[in-house]
């Protein structure tokens, strides 16, 4: 290699106590020169690769996974210092998810990093970068089943549960799991291009890219018939989504009036009825389009949308996706 060469984007991986096993290995999946090499050009040339990936822990010590293995670091943790970017994989439910508190040797480790490293986090990793003051101010995602722990802990940062992943430049944030992928792809193709990423993304045999966001993904709880207040209406609405059901309609069937029953749902729900029944004949139309093949105007029907131009309208805003690319992305079998 010669002097002049430039040398490899470092990485900087903090694996901290409890990190998801499938999240660590992501950037090194992703960054690695393995990843790149079938069509990187200096391969040949002996030039450097695109990134150098190294992995540490806060003690220079293995780390417990939640996979329940331990994970050994490939490099002291000094090399946070050095690093250009440094990832923060997700964690499980230690102090820093369930109370938001960080370790003082992870604040004392943060600050020896330089001041224009770029920063990442995979899910719960989102909870460190808040913890270090990273995004105060600014939005920011992480897995939509901490959505409301961590509005708990960190009120002042503006978090978006409907997306993969948020970019400020100098700081991202990505939903859970997968989502990683998508926030590594989209860095590949910041860094080196979309030929680079989309050639990353044939070798892990995913997709370059995905439409939509973490609302695709949110399952919803089926209300219990034997609840006390609204569940047993809620639970018959769901049974006749496809008839023109009103707020008239379910404060009959609850045997209250139409105030009553609006308050009531409201107070149970923490959101009116009109909402609730929307997504629900959305749930059910997402339903009717992973695992059937009928069209999708008796889709809309059968959810209770009656054309599927409201299908369409009442999909879309949800998960930001068409009637049709949601079955081609979500279809159980190939059609």
């Amino acid at each position: 290699m010669s002097p002049d060469a430039p040398r490899p984007h470092r990485v900087a991986v903090l694996a901290l106590d409890g990190v998801v096993a499938f999240e660590l290995g992501l950037p090194h999946r992703f960054f690695s020169a393995s990843a790149l090499d079938p069509g990187w050009p200096g391969r040949l040339t002996g030039a450097p690769p695109p990134y150098e990936v190294s992995m540490c822990t806060l003690d220079d010590g293995p780390v417990m996974t939640s996979a329940g293995y331990a994970a050994l670091p490939t490099h002291p943790r000094s090399v946070v210092a050095q690093a250009d970017t440094v990832v923060i994989p997700g964690i499980t439910n230690t102090a820093i998810v369930t109370q938001g508190e960080l370790p003082t040797a992870l604040v004392e480790l943060a600050a020896t990093a330089r001041s224009d490293a770029r920063w990442l986090s995979i899910c719960t990793g989102a909870f460190v970068l808040a913890g270090l003051g990273k995004l105060d101010g600014r939005e920011a995602t992480t897995h939509w089943v901490y959505e409301d722990l961590f509005r708990r802990h960190f009120p002042t940062v503006d978090l978006n549960p409907d997306v993969l992943y948020v970019d400020h430049g100098d700081v991202l944030t990505s939903a859970g799991n997968a989502a990683g992928i998508d926030l590594l792809l989209h860095v590949l193709r910041s860094d080196l291009g979309t030929e680079a990423a989309n050639r990353v993304a044939r070798g892990a045999v995913v997709a370059p890219w995905r439409a939509g966001g973490q609302a695709q993904f949110i399952e919803r709880p089926v209300p219990d018939e034997s609840e006390a207040g609204t569940g047993s209406t809620r639970a018959w609405a769901l049974e006749h989504l496809d008839e023109p059901i009103g707020l008239s309609d379910l404060a009959r069937h609850a045997g209250t009036s139409v105030r009553t029953f609006t308050r009531r749902f409201r107070e149970e729900t923490g959101e009116t009825a009109g909402t609730w029944l929307a997504r629900a004949r959305v749930d059910r139309a997402r339903h009717l389009l992973e695992t059937t093949d009928l069209p999708v105007d008796r889709v809309a029907a059968a959810a209770g949308f009656g054309t599927s131009a409201s299908l369409r309208q009442h999909l879309t805003a949800a998960v930001g996706l068409s009637p049709l690319a949601y079955r081609r992305t979500y279809r159980a079998e190939p059609a």
